[in-house]
């Protein structure tokens, strides 16, 4: 059985083109508020793992809708006969020049498309849209009416009275701000327009919500290969004296900052690709909070631990290290070192939290100097990097494919603040994160980002992100 198809169709520039982004997930659906951007009917499949569960059709916007409905009204039969009078009017102008945006806009209909009527409910109701409306009962294809807002204005009460003396379903729908399961609402309500849609739209709805589920696994892969490559980033250099490191101390750590900014949009233009975002445009300098510097005060300030979560958070590393003595000591420490391990942990983690990164020498093999930056031991490093990462996520899950502007943060910032993140899950984080820091090979490194998808999964979840 092929997949349910739907035509978008109404009077131009009432948001068709935003409805099917949206319930395609599909941002290369040309959208624009100057009238007549759609001139010819476009499919767009909405697909999962390679299996397309339904089609959106995108259609021109009615020109003359009473004129056609006059030339159908003195072809008109009885109502058995009126899909017919349709088809005819299609076959007749379908080539001739005249009523071109009709034609295209009807020959998904007669080809036994759904319908999909859309208006703008923040304008009153009109009497001009009752011959669009006739027209389309006369095909007598399943049919739903949109009330999608794009003004400011309240009209809905009025369209919902006109609109339900045409059509089975009325819905109020926003293409730009309309929330995931709102979307599975819909199309759950596709379903009863026709008994052979139910069982493939049933089936559309659990495939999308396991690939939305995939999806926020996907991306917090993404955020856990970036902060494992970030807490064991370093660079170094070959110094021909101890005086040359205050020379090259600068110019170190510029470099050891960008590539952990550069670090961090790879990981955002991941996540956006993760989402079907391919031409989603970021505009830095706009952003409030997330694109911040990375290592400005004010985003250590809102991202990072409180200090009081900081000293447990120490004490956590701490005792981590500290466990690791223990263990190599065959337990005749008695535990002392997980115990000492949390004292000098907290207390470490309480005079680092201002210092991101500081140049060090070592001596290398055949003598000289290697001046080094990195790897951060700030204990607040990882929850900065974390915390922007999670809100990106959640405004880029959020976010509808209708939408074309750059990302608006809204009111997540203060729930994907590290500082919200509870007890136990920061315990099972700072494990992981004191273990990058220490650097590992490539077996370990699997296990440690194993490890913090899971946890960062849970913090999605926790936080209830989409």
């Amino acid at each position: 059985m092929s997949p349910p198809e739907f035509a978008v169709v109404g009077h131009p520039n009432k948001g068709k083109s935003s409805i099917v982004s949206t319930l395609a997930c599909d941002d290369s659906v040309q959208v624009a508020p100057t009238p007549g951007t759609t001139v010819i009917c476009r499919r767009f499949p909405m697909r999962v793992d390679g299996e397309t569960l339904y089609i959106l059709i995108d259609t021109p916007g009615f020109q003359r809708a009473r004129r056609v409905l006059a030339w159908m009204k003195q072809r008109e039969g009885d109502a058995s006969k009126r899909h017919q009078v349709v088809r005819q009017f299609v076959t007749a102008h379908h080539n001739s020049g005249q009523f071109s945006d009709e034609c295209e806009l009807l020959t998904p209909l007669v080809e036994g498309a759904g319908i999909l009527y859309v208006i703008d409910g923040s304008r009153p109701y009109g009497g001009e849209y009752e011959a669009e409306m006739e027209i389309l009962r006369w095909t007598g294809q399943p049919s739903m009416a949109l009330i999608n807002l794009i003004g400011s204005g309240d009209h809905i009460e009025g369209w919902k009275a006109a609109l339900g003396q045409y059509f089975k379903i009325v819905r109020v729908f926003n293409a730009l701000t309309a929330e995931f399961d709102k979307r599975l609402e819909l199309l759950r309500a596709f379903g009863q327009l026709k008994e052979e849609w139910r069982e493939p739209l049933d089936k559309a709805v659990a495939s999308l919500e396991a690939d939305r589920a995939n999806r926020r696994l996907l991306s917090a892969r993404a955020i856990a290969e970036m902060l494992v490559d970030m807490l064991a980033f370093k660079v170094s250099k070959r110094l021909a004296s101890e005086g040359d490191a205050k020379v090259y101390e600068t110019q170190l750590m510029n470099q050891y900052r960008d590539k952990l900014r550069m670090r961090e949009q790879e990981c955002r233009d991941a996540v956006q690709a993760i989402y079907d975002y391919h031409s989603l445009q970021r505009e830095e300098s706009a952003f409030k909070l997330v694109d911040q510097d990375l290592f400005s005060e004010h985003t250590w300030s809102f991202w990072g631990l409180s200090t009081t979560q900081l000293l447990a958070t120490g004490a956590v590393s701490g005792a981590v290290l500290g466990t690791g003595a223990d263990v190599a000591l065959g337990g005749a420490s008695l535990m002392a070192g997980a115990v000492l391990g949390s004292v000098i942990g907290g207390t470490s983690a309480w005079f680092s939290a201002k210092r991101i990164a500081h140049v060090r020498l070592f001596g290398i093999p055949l003598g000289g100097k290697e001046a080094r930056v990195g790897p951060s031991r700030n204990p607040n490093f990882p929850y900065v990097v974390l915390g922007r990462a999670l809100f990106h996520h959640a405004c880029v899950a959020s976010r509808t494919h209708a939408r074309r502007d750059a990302l608006i943060l809204g009111e997540m910032a203060e729930l994907t603040s590290t500082k919200a993140i509870p007890n136990e899950l920061r315990r099972r984080l700072e494990r992981s994160f004191v273990q990058a820091r220490r650097g590992a090979g490539s077996g370990k490194a699997f296990r440690l980002v194993d490890e913090l998808t899971d946890a960062i999964g849970t913090a999605i979840g926790e936080h209830g992100l989409a």
